[in-house]
C-alpha cells in the first residue's frame, strides 16, 4: 500500500500543477480589472495604479504572474489584493467552518442514504421501493439554492429563529450548553440543505450496487442454507455492496465543496465557499487562485482515501 500511496501522491503533484495553471488563466484572462483598482475609477491616479500593478507583478507576462504566484503561495508571502493580509491565513480563519459544514454533511448523506438505498433494494418492485424512488426524484431535482432560501424563508417567517452566521450574535449565552447548542443550529440548516440532493444519488447508487449483490450465486447459496432474511441482507449482500458505494465518496467531497459556495453564501456562513464568492466578486487574484488550490487538494485527499477504503472493505483489492 505504501508503494500506491507514494505512486499517488507523485500523480496528484502532476495534477494539482494541471489545475492551478489552468484556473490561473482562467481567472486572469475573464474581463476585468483587479479590485478595487478599476482603470475606469477616476479617483485612482495613474502614479497608483501603475505601483500596484507592479506589487501584485500584473505588469508581467501571465506566465511570469503565475510563477510569481505560486513562487508568494509555497513561501508564505502571497497577500490579498483587497487588504494586504496574507492569504494562508484569511483560508485559515475559514477553513475549518467549511471542513466542519462538509463533514457534517457528509455524515448525513452516509447515515441516511445506505439505510434508504438498502431498504428500497429489500422491496425492490414493489410500493415502498417505488416511494423511494419518487421521493428520491423530487430531492435530486429541487435546486439546492431554491431549498435554501425556502427553507430560510419557512422558518423566519414560522419560528423567527436567527439563521445567519455561524452563531447569533448580540446574545449572551447563560451557558456554555446555550452557546453548544445554537452553533449547533447554525451548522445543522445548511448542512442539512447541503445533502439533500446527495441523500437521494447515494441511496440510488446503494440501490443498485446492493439489487446486483442479491442476484450473485453466493446469495442465493446462502438462503438455501436457510440463513434469515436479514443475515443475508446485512452480512453478506451489504459488506460485498460496500466497495461501489466508497466510491461515492470521491464524488460527494468535490460536489459538497463545490455546492458549499452557494449555500455559504446564503446563510451567511462564514466559511470557504463565501470567501471564494467574495473573492470572485472584488476579483482578488491571489486570494481566489489560493481557495482554488487549497479545495482542489482536499479533492485529491478525498478520492485518495476513497481508493485506500477500497482495500479496507474488501481484502481482496490489493492496492499494489
Amino acid at each position: 500500500m505504501l508503494t500506491f500511496i507514494i505512486r499517488r501522491a507523485l500523480i496528484a503533484v502532476v495534477l494539482l500543477f494541471v489545475i492551478s495553471l489552468m484556473q490561473f488563466f482562467i481567472i486572469t484572462l475573464t474581463p476585468g480589472s483587479p479590485y478595487p483598482w478599476g482603470d475606469l475609477n477616476p479617483k485612482i491616479s495613474v502614479q497608483v495604479r501603475e505601483n500596484y500593478r507592479k506589487q501584485f507583478h500584473l505588469d508581467e507576462p501571465l506566465h511570469r504572474q503565475y510563477a510569481f504566484i505560486m513562487r508568494d503561495l509555497f513561501t508564505g508571502k502571497l497577500v490579498s489584493a483587497k487588504d494586504g493580509r496574507p492569504v494562508l491565513a484569511k483560508i485559515g480563519e475559514r477553513l475549518p467552518a467549511t471542513l466542519l459544514l462538509n463533514l457534517t454533511s457528509l455524515l448525513i448523506v452516509y447515515a441516511f442514504g445506505i439505510p434508504w438505498g438498502i431498504f428500497a433494494s429489500r422491496y425492490q418492485g414493489r410500493w415502498p421501493d417505488g416511494l423511494g424512488t419518487f421521493f428520491a426524484f423530487v430531492l435530486i431535482s429541487m435546486p439546492g439554492f431554491w431549498v435554501a432560501y425556502l427553507a430560510a424563508i419557512w422558518i423566519v417567517k414560522y419560528t423567527g429563529a436567527p439563521i445567519l452566521g455561524i452563531e447569533t450574535f448580540g446574545v449572551a449565552f447563560r451557558s456554555t450548553g446555550q452557546y453548544f447548542l445554537d452553533r449547533v443550529w447554525h451548522l445543522m440548516l445548511p448542512a442539512i440543505v447541503l445533502a439533500l440532493a446527495e441523500v437521494a444519488v447515494l441511496s440510488r447508487y446503494a440501490r443498485a450496487t446492493m439489487i446486483e449483490t442479491l442476484g450473485e450465486d453466493y446469495i442465493r447459496t446462502a438462503r438455501a442454507k436457510g440463513l434469515k432474511s436479514d443475515a443475508v441482507l446485512y452480512k453478506h449482500a451489504f459488506r460485498n455492496s460496500m466497495r461501489p458505494i466508497v466510491t461515492g465518496l470521491g464524488y460527494l467531497l468535490p460536489a459538497m465543496l463545490g455546492g458549499s459556495v452557494i449555500i455559504e453564501s446564503i446563510f451567511s456562513y462564514p466559511g470557504m465557499g463565501l470567501l471564494s464568492y467574495q473573492s470572485i466578486l472584488e476579483r482578488d487574484y491571489p486570494l481566489l487562485v489560493t481557495i482554488n488550490f487549497v479545495a482542489a487538494f482536499l479533492v485529491l485527499i478525498g478520492t485518495l482515501l476513497a481508493d485506500i477504503l477500497y482495500a479496507v472493505v474488501d481484502p481482496r483489492v490489493r492496492l499494489e
